[in-house]
């Protein structure tokens, strides 16, 4: 799955990169379906049977939100092999009825069984034993809290194998989980989707199952749908014919899936254009798309069908299915869901438009794609055996995306993009106390979420990355060809891959790796150097990196460290490797003279931030200045240095004057990176009387390099001088640079009046420009444009930036469009995050909107992970100590199991920024005010 987590959307994917049906308010009601179940609940116990505790108590549930408490998985008594499972949407009355039909095996007697169930109310249930007479189910308990419920038996079902019967309904919920209902409109009027999203536990929401990802079953999948209806399941139609109880209807039958995890089912049933496609190796690819859209689909589709054949080959292991559906969802929390054979997308994670479509949009693409088909291999023919391990599936998809990128679009340089995106943000979240080690025990379905998060996927990533540098290319593929082989349709654990890597390689990988995953934070690697005649004497050691500041704890943790060592004499080849396994060690390097400067971790793929004793450090310098130091270097260094003055070992004014360094800078992800550490220490900034002082810092740094791009495209430029582009120039009308915010309100006009259309990659810049500077005549017409646009593409984009507007009473309008029908529910949060992040003011104004909304939002999100993106994107930025103690406060009285560990990271940051501030604003204040004093 794909997820937005700041660096994509990434829903953080997005703001390195260029960075609706309305949900009903929240009111204390039982819903129709809790009736149905409280009145056979009442008419069961009547009958003798056990008494049912009825779904009325799991919605009261939903805004009580108990305490967590100790969760067992299910009984292993009964475990299904196949699930014969016929579905009938019902797309006006939002209800839906299944029936099912499980194959399954019982292994030692009993007279119960108990499965997952979440919001489904059973209508009757039975069991029939292979040759022997069906026997009904006389009760069924609703354990609500652990979603499952037990169907109680007469007499003991006996060891072998049986058909169990289950009659149910349910609802088409608009929570964006289980099986769902999404809006979209075809020719002015608004229709229904019913759609599906199941990982992590919400299979159990569209049928009863054992919904845990070790216990595989095969699936015969059927759906009762209109017959004007596109039907779509992880496998191909085998049958479609007339429904006879109904003429309006049709029946739909899908080919059995081979043995697979309940999360990765799917259906889908709307209406929808397709292309289609072969891949090289046989496999049919089509992109589903909004009808009349299918020309937008047609990048995915070449992304798509040049994936597969990668993966085929760098797994050596075939695609198993006959086809695969890549479908554009309206309403969708995630950026995408890697359904076996049916995998879903926001549509902005998967739709292009090239006439309208950014450079960033296609690159965000190309990623989600990659990532998704990834997990075809990795996770789905081969699944975590339990959640515990969710990093397996979501580390090594989002590192091998970024291969398979590579592989299709070299020219994106993507593996520099890497660093900023993923690996600096996963250092960022790690170095917090209130971190989490990669695998996390995972309980209560409600721990699920929480770990959804950038541990999982972006350290995971930054430490398979580390891990293939530490192996090499070669050993690493023969240990993931037999790991795939081994462990094919069936599950596995950490300790199982690093067994099939370790005797791919004869490398201690589990010794190795255990020190990564098992344990939180990572090192700071400590580097002094001592010139012995021709020789270069290296004295590294290692602690614990904390963004608090120097680790003081009683126990230090040790990690065991592949270091790679480079000199100037060649900065693109490492002169040595050692593995630091120990607190500290002594390296002699050979024949590295005194003009020679040295760098640790070139490629900046050890997970590790760096200290560089003060002369080893200045030696680097030039090469920054230079150009010397490979790109994704100069980007690590400036990194690194920047999270030491946040944690307080080096004055923030050191990073200033670094940063001035890199005014001849020419690569687009060294300044992304760049800008968005400033970003961060403007907002830090804002909460001083000198904030115009860094936008003056900010606005003489980009000024060089907007100069030399320019606004137009020209001749010869490719993807990342686009991306550059929107960025410096975005950074500069959002500073106030005079000449650029004229002729952001100039082109914006043009644009406006249709006399000169934005190309697509300037809009986001132009559009932040005008607004930061604008006033209410600005918003209307940036609104109106939200309402013309039919892709969801540009909604977003002008979604994220609305924030920007400055006048109090116009944030205010802002955020109340954030709840309006205007905006898809999954987009609520990116319209409240950029009010939050635009300013003081809004972010005060942000925090109070969702104190006063949460019972909305709450029920919206359902506790979901969006839930933790809302929070963090509106809280972060404080830096008053105050904030952290009404924050939690706030917390404690709204509890949000699925989001405590986010609440937590915050309070964490709003303390650290507010410590920051304290120590350095001074400092800081004084060196930009020398900066412009004239010289003497």
């Amino acid at each position: 799955m794909s997820l937005l987590l700041g660096r994509r959307v990434p829903l953080s994917f997005v703001h390195r990169v260029g960075a609706c049906c309305p949900a009903p308010r929240w009111k204390p009601v039982i819903s129709s379906s809790s009736v149905r179940a409280t009145s056979r609940a009442t008419t069961q116990a009547t009958h003798g049977a056990a008494i049912i505790l009825s779904a009325a108590a799991a919605n009261q549930n939903t805004t009580i939100m108990p305490e967590r408490r100790p969760f067992v998985r299910l009984p292993t008594d009964v475990y299904p092999v196949n699930y014969g499972l016929c579905l009938k949407p019902d797309l006006i009355d939002f209800t839906f009825e299944g029936k099912l039909e499980a194959m399954v095996e019982v292994t030692q007697a009993t007279n119960q069984i108990v499965m997952n169930c979440a919001d489904i109310d059973i209508i009757t249930a039975s069991f029939a034993p292979e040759g022997a007479e069906e026997i009904n189910a006389t009760g069924f308990n609703y354990q609500n809290e652990d979603e499952k419920v037990t169907l109680s038996f007469p007499s003991a079902l006996q060891k072998g194998s049986g058909a169990l019967k289950i009659d149910f309904v349910g609802e088409l919920n608009d929570k964006m989980k289980g099986f769902y209902r999404s809006k979209y409109a075809l020719a002015g009027e608004i229709r229904y989707a019913a759609v599906t999203q199941f990982e992590a536990t919400d299979a159990r929401r569209a049928f009863p199952c054992w919904d845990e990802p070790a216990i595989k079953a095969t699936f015969d999948i059927a759906l009762i749908v209109p017959k004007d209806r596109v039907a779509l399941s992880n496998m191909n139609v085998i049958d479609r014919k007339p429904y006879p109880e109904d003429e309006n209807l049709v029946e739909v039958k899908f080919a059995t899936t081979p043995i697979m995890s309940t999360y990765l089912v799917a259906f889908v049933i709307g209406e929808y254009d397709f292309v289609e496609s072969q891949s090289s190796d046989g496999i049919t690819v089509r992109v589903y798309t909004p009808v009349g859209k299918a020309e937008q689909g047609k990048f995915a589709l070449e992304v798509a069908t040049k994936t597969l054949p990668f993966y085929k080959d760098y797994f050596n292991v075939p695609y198993p299915l006959p086809k695969i559906d890549l479908i554009a969802i309206a309403d969708f929390a995630a950026g995408a869901m890697e359904n076996w054979g049916l995998v879903t997308y926001r549509e902005t994670a998967l739709l292009i438009d090239p006439k309208n479509s950014c450079s960033s949009s296609r690159q965000w693409v190309a990623l989600v794609v990659g990532h998704e088909l990834a997990h075809q291999w990795f996770g789905n023919l081969v699944t975590m055996e339990w959640w515990t391990h969710l990093w397996l599936n979501e580390g090594f998809a989002s590192w091998i995306e970024y291969l398979c990128v590579d592989h299709c679009f070299p020219e994106y340089d993507i593996w520099t993009q890497f660093v900023s995106a993923d690996y600096t943000r996963a250092l960022d979240l790690d170095a917090l106390d209130s971190s989490h080690p990669i695998e996390v025990n995972v309980g209560h379905p409600s721990e699920v979420d929480e770990i959804f998060d950038a541990i999982s996927y972006s350290k995971g990533a930054s430490v398979i990355r580390m891990l293939h540098n530490y192996i090499g290319d070669e050993d690493f593929r023969k240990g993931m060809n037999a790991y795939l082989l081994k462990f094919q349709h069936k599950n596995a654990s950490t300790e199982d891959l690093w067994d099939c890597l370790e005797q791919a390689s004869g490398k201690p990988i589990a010794a190795v790796m255990g020190s990564w995953t098992k344990q939180m934070g990572f090192p700071i690697v400590v580097v002094d150097q001592e010139q012995q005649g021709d020789n270069r004497v290296l004295k590294l050691s290692q602690k614990k990196f904390c963004a608090s500041g120097p680790h003081n704890g009683e126990e230090c943790p040790n990690w065991m460290v592949p270091i790679s060592i480079c000199t100037s004499d060649d900065p693109t080849c490492t002169k040595l490797k050692v593995l630091l396994d120990r607190p500290e060690t002594t390296i002699t390097l050979s024949g590295v003279g005194p003009d020679q400067w040295v760098k640790i971790n070139p490629g900046t793929v050890g997970f590790y931030r760096i200290q560089y004793s003060s002369c080893m450090l200045e030696s680097l310098l030039p090469g920054v200045r230079d150009l010397s130091l490979q790109p994704v270097d100069r980007l690590g260094l400036q990194n690194d240095l920047f999270s030491l003055s946040r944690a307080g070992i080096i004055s923030t004014v050191e990073i200033l004057k670094l940063m001035e360094a890199f005014i001849n800078e020419p690569n687009y992800t060294v300044w992304s990176d760049l800008s968005c550490n400033l970003g961060v220490l403007s907002s830090l900034l804002s909460h001083t009387d000198f904030h115009e002082e860094i936008q003056e810092f900010i606005r003489d740094l980009f000024t060089p390099v907007g100069l030399s791009l320019g606004w137009d495209s020209r001749p010869g430029e490719g993807h990342l001088d686009a991306l550059l582009r929107s960025l410096v120039l975005g950074k500069l009308g959002k500073a106030g640079h005079k000449p650029t915010l004229e002729e952001a309100r100039r082109r914006f006009k043009e644009h406006v009046e249709c006399k000169q259309i934005l190309p697509a990659d300037l809009r986001s810049p132009v559009y932040l420009t005008v607004l930061k500077h604008g006033d209410s005549s600005t918003l209307d017409t940036m609104l109106k444009l939200h309402k013309q646009a039919d892709m969801q593409e540009e909604k977003n984009r002008i979604e994220r930036i609305l924030g920007a507007i400055s006048a109090p009473d116009l944030i205010q309008k802002v955020l109340s469009f954030a709840l309006s029908e205007e905006v898809r529910p999954q987009d609520t949060v990116s319209v409240i995050g950029g009010v939050a992040g635009s300013s003081k003011q809004g972010r005060k104004a942000a925090w109070k909107f969702v104190k006063d909304n949460w019972e909305e939002l709450y029920n919206r999100y359902q506790g979901g992970f969006l839930i933790s993106r809302l929070i963090k994107l509106s809280v972060d930025g404080f830096a008053i100590d105050k904030m952290a103690a009404e924050v939690k406060s706030f917390f404690e009285s709204h509890p949000a199991p699925a989001a405590e560990r986010t609440v937590q990271q915050c309070c964490e940051n709003i303390l650290l920024n507010a410590a920051w501030l304290k120590r350095d604003a001074d400092d800081i204040h004084q060196y930009l005010l020398q900066r412009k004093a004239p010289p003497v």
